[in-house]
C-alpha cells in the first residue's frame, strides 16, 4: 500500500510544478486506518508546504496516522516553521518519504527530528520517480542551475521555418495546446533574441487556468528586442527577464527597465551570451525548471555545452527542404561520438503530429 499512496502523493506534487519556485513542488497524503484523511501539495510561491496543507485538512484525524510525502520534511525555520515540527505536533505515528532533501539545511535532519520524536520513518518509496519530479530543485541546490527542457517543433525534415521565415503554423492546434500545458509546469519559458524578434511571442500560458504565469526569459546580447512587441507591452503584468551582454545601448537599457523588465548581465562565450552562465544566473534567482523554445542558435549552444536535461520534439507531416531554417543551428561536430545522445522516454501522436520525449542518459 505504501507505493499506492506515494504514487498519489507524487501526482499531487506535480500539480505544483511551475508554481512553487524557489521551493520544491511536494505532495503529501495522510492515511489513517486505510482511509485518506488529508491531501496537500505545495501552494503557489512555495507556501504553505504540502504537509501543512494536508495536516490542516486531516485535523484531529492526523493523530496516529501515516503521512506519505514525496520529499523529506523540512527541519529549518525559514519563512514558515518546519514541516517536521508540524507532523510531530499533529501526532502522526509514521512518515513515509520518497527521497532525502539535498538542501544542506535539511538533508537528513528532518528525518532525525521525526525519529527523535518517536515517529517511525520509512524512506526510498518510489524514490526514482520522485527524484525525476524534483530534479530541477535538486539540480539547483547541487549545481546552481535549473533543469532545462528543450522543445522543438519541426517539419519532417527538421525545419522550423521556410527560407522566408514563415513558421506559423508547422504543427497543429493540439500540439500547440500541449505546449501551453508544458509551459505551465515550468518556472520559466526561455527563447533566444532571434526568436523574440522574428516571432514576437507572448510566451504565456493561455486557456489553462494557471495561477502563476512562468517568467519569460530572453537571451539577447545587445537588448535589441521590439520595444512595442508582446513582451514589452506585458512586462509589468508577467515578468520578463532579459539576459544580456556587457555592452549595452544606455537608451535601450533605460527603456527596458522603464517597461518593467529585469536585466541580467551575463558574460559572453564565442561572441554570444554564455548559456551556462545565464542558467546559473537564473538559478541564483530561484528558478528550478526552465522550458526553452529555441531558436536554432540557442538550441545548438545549449546542446553543445551539455545543458539540456530533457528533449521534447513535435514532428509535423510536411517537408520544407534544405533551404528552410534548421531547428538546431551549427554545432561544429566532426564525429558522431561528439554528439549528445538521449534516451527515448515516449512517443505518441498529438493530433496530426508526433510527440517524442527524450531524457539525458
Amino acid at each position: 500500500m505504501d507505493h499506492r499512496y506515494m504514487a498519489l502523493a507524487l501526482s499531487l506534487g506535480r500539480r505544483g510544478q511551475g508554481n512553487t519556485w524557489p521551493n520544491p513542488a511536494v505532495g503529501c497524503v495522510i492515511v489513517k486506518e486505510g482511509r485518506i484523511v488529508g491531501r496537500g501539495w505545495t501552494q503557489p510561491s512555495g507556501r504553505p508546504h504540502a504537509e501543512v496543507v494536508a495536516l490542516a485538512q486531516a485535523g484531529a484525524a492526523a493523530r496516529g496516522a501515516t503521512a506519505y510525502v514525496t520529499l523529506e520534511p523540512c527541519s529549518h525555520h525559514g519563512k514558515t516553521p518546519p514541516c517536521a515540527e508540524a507532523l510531530i505536533a499533529a501526532g502522526v505515528a509514521r512518515v513515509v518519504a520518497a527521497v532525502t532533501d539535498s538542501d544542506p539545511r535539511v538533508s537528513g535532519q528532518g528525518f532525525q527530528m521525526l525519529r527523535d520524536a518517536g515517529i517511525e520513518v520509512t524512506t526510498g518509496v518510489l524514490a526514482e520517480e520522485a527524484a525525476r519530479d524534483l530534479s530541477g530543485f535538486f539540480q539547483r541546490v547541487e549545481t546552481g542551475r535549473p533543469a532545462l527542457t528543450l522543445k522543438l517543433a519541426n517539419s519532417f525534415d527538421g525545419r522550423i521555418a521556410t527560407a522566408t521565415g514563415e513558421s506559423q503554423w508547422i504543427t497543429g492546434p493540439e500540439a500547440r495546446r500541449y505546449v501551453h500545458g508544458l509551459r505551465g509546469t515550468h518556472d520559466a519559458v526561455m527563447v533566444g533574441g532571434g526568436t523574440a524578434r522574428a516571432d514576437d511571442p507572448s510566451l504565456t500560458v493561455r486557456d489553462m487556468g494557471v495561477e502563476r504565469q512562468p517568467v519569460r526569459v530572453v537571451l539577447s546580447r545587445r537588448l535589441d528586442l521590439p520595444l512595442m512587441g508582446n513582451l514589452a507591452r506585458t512586462a509589468r503584468d508577467v515578468p520578463v527577464w532579459i539576459c544580456h551582454g556587457p555592452d549595452l545601448d544606455p537608451l535601450l537599457e533605460r527603456s527596458w527597465r522603464d517597461l518593467g523588465a529585469e536585466l541580467i548581465a551575463c558574460p559572453l562565450a564565442q561572441g554570444q551570451i554564455d548559456p551556462a552562465a545565464a542558467l546559473q544566473a537564473l538559478g541564483q534567482r530561484g528558478l528550478t525548471r526552465v522550458f526553452c523554445e529555441g531558436g536554432g542558435a540557442l538550441a545548438a549552444a545549449l546542446l553543445a555545452q551539455d545543458l539540456v536535461d530533457d528533449l521534447i520534439g513535435f514532428t509535423a507531416g510536411l517537408a520544407i527542404g534544405a533551404e528552410g531554417l534548421p531547428g538546431i543551428g551549427a554545432m561544429g561536430l566532426e564525429r558522431l561520438s561528439e554528439a549528445p545522445r538521449y534516451q527515448l522516454v515516449e512517443t505518441r501522436p498529438i493530433g496530426a503530429d508526433v510527440l517524442h520525449r527524450w531524457r539525458r542518459g
